[in-house]
């Protein structure tokens, strides 16, 4: 069968005709041209027409143009190679075609690959005739060489066939490129180029992370500033709030004394006070007279709410203590009211962790107990109400105003 294109045995291109053989060969030196069966790839692109002689134009073309279509017409373009019909080689012009051309043919040997080499590449599994092909296509240079020879050409057709070239051609298989002393000295170079990169890459990453330690410093700064600005508006808002809740609280209690102030009018039998009347104006000032007026002592009721008062005061951000200090008193002043004649509720231990705790520690709750009739006995050890001293009145007053303490919530707020 008449071969379908020329091979390079340098390169491996198949080229269509002797005509284009030649002009590879002036391109690249190239001298060693052998028949193939396999024609060359002809894709032609379906939207411009261009024609791709293989994958990697392919590629290229489409990455250029973004045209994905083409049309296989390798085998409408294929025609036998014609080596009688060849031109006549310009002077001066050597070709291995046109030996093969000649009426004499060469004659065609197996290439001189490195034995050695030939020997590892067979050991890992390739046949011979792959193994001669690689190390002949890569210059029996190294066997990554070879290898990589062979990933690339693995699909050719005639990748297992015996591969022949001619009897003439020179071929430095065995020949290294550089002497040992070269070949040292070729490998300290190259040595100390990876250093060097590794050196400039190790630079590289070092100024990375110092660009994102600034960055993430950068971040948590801004963060911590948002917080503390998040914090002050809150802090803003909570004492805008408590304001206006203090505000609600005297408007609620000014309500409600207007609310008692309209109740006595209206139990004393005086008429509603009418808010658009105008108010009195207050009397002129009357110069003091030099015997001042007798004042009224406070009476007991009013000397225990300010003991209560006072407590709540002193306490005033523990509503829970204050509220269990009263409840305290008013399960004693209970207790005594209700059982006169008991001597265990008339005494109270100062010393008793309990009672230190919920009123003895609290400023008012003694003298509260005091004022309902409660003496201090035996060294201040012990707080005593006499049988004889018990007035059911007193107690009933001190109850009323510990129920008033805990019942209405704005017992002293003023």
């Amino acid at each position: 069968m008449a071969g379908l294109s020329l091979r390079c045995g340098d390169c491996g291109v198949l080229l269509r005709s002797v005509e284009e053989a030649q002009a590879h060969a002036e391109a690249t030196n190239h001298a060693n041209f052998s028949e193939s069966t396999e024609a060359v790839l002809n894709l032609v692109c379906a939207a411009c027409g261009k024609p791709c002689r293989s994958q990697t134009e392919v590629d290229l073309h489409t990455k250029r143009t973004g045209h994905t279509e083409f049309t296989d017409k390798t085998m409408e373009a294929a025609k036998p190679i014609d080596l009688e019909a060849a031109p006549p080689k310009p002077a001066g012009e050597a070709m291995d075609v046109d030996a093969s051309a000649s009426a004499e043919p060469q004659e065609m040997v197996a290439p001189e690959v490195n034995k050695e080499m030939l020997a590892d590449l067979e050991a890992m599994g390739f046949t011979t005739a792959r193994a001669t092909r690689a190390l002949h296509f890569s210059g029996n240079s190294t066997i990554e060489g070879a290898i990589n020879w062979l990933s690339e050409h693995q699909e050719d057709p005639d990748i297992d066939e015996p591969l022949l070239v001619p009897a003439n051609t020179i071929t430095e298989a065995n020949k290294p490129s550089l002497s040992p002393e070269e070949m040292k000295i070729k490998a300290q170079e190259l040595r100390e180029r990876a250093r060097k990169k590794k050196e400039e890459e190790e630079r590289r990453m070092e100024r990375e992370r110092e660009k994102e330690r600034i960055r993430i410093g950068k971040e948590l700064l801004e963060a911590k500033r948002i917080e503390e600005d998040n914090e002050r508006k809150r802090m803003i808002e909570l004492r805008r709030l408590e304001k206006e809740e203090e505000k609600r609280a005297r408007e609620k209690i000014r309500q409600k004394l207007e609310e008692d102030k309209a109740e006595r009018r209206r139990k004393l039998g005086l008429p509603p006070e009418d808010p658009a009347a105008p108010k009195p104006s207050a009397p002129p000032p009357v110069e003091e007279k030099k015997r001042a007026l007798p004042v009224r002592p406070a009476t007991k009721a009013e000397r225990m709410r300010d003991c209560l008062r006072n407590l709540k005061q002193q306490n005033k951000d523990d509503d829970a203590k204050v509220k269990r200090a009263f409840q305290t008193l008013l399960t004693y002043i209970g207790n005594v009211a209700k059982n006169p004649d008991e001597e265990k509720f008339r005494k109270i231990r100062l010393t008793n962790a309990t009672f230190q705790e919920r009123v003895g520690n609290l400023h008012g709750g003694i003298e509260f107990l005091q004022l309902c009739g409660f003496e201090k006995l035996e060294g201040n050890e012990f707080l005593f109400l006499a049988r004889d001293k018990v007035d059911k009145a007193v107690l009933n007053t001190a109850g009323a105003e510990l129920n008033s303490a805990i019942t209405n919530p704005f017992f002293g707020v003023l």
